[in-house]
């Protein structure tokens, strides 16, 4: 039994010996990468959403302390990351029970 696992350890080495050196991994371009590589476009395949996401924004909804029990006038209704706010101006409201809290969006 020992033997065995002893056998298959080594030509498991042996394979990837084999493999690290056809592919070129002990070449020294491979460890000195002095510039970085980025690849704008589609992914290659087309149910990947990887590319998609590297390229998309979080944007962050933060509540303040300060409240408003009604909304100043010409506000519009506007949904970011999935939350209803309301905009008037610069200033994000959020409703809060029958109030409407003072949101920072980043």
């Amino acid at each position: 039994m020992m033997k065995t696992m002893i056998r298959i350890l080594i030509i498991g080495c042996c394979f990837l010996g084999a493999d690290l050196l056809t592919d070129g991994l002990f070449n020294s371009k491979v460890f000195l990468k002095t510039e970085a590589e980025a690849r704008v476009g589609r992914p290659l395949t087309p149910g990947s959403v990887a590319g998609v996401a590297r390229r998309t924004t979080r944007r962050t909804i933060r509540r303040t302390s300060v409240y408003a029990a009604t909304l100043p006038r010409g506000c519009t209704t506007v949904v970011i990351e999935g939350t209803t706010l309301h905009q008037c101006g610069d200033t994000y409201y959020q409703p809060y029970g029958n109030q409407f809290v003072v949101v920072t969006v980043d």
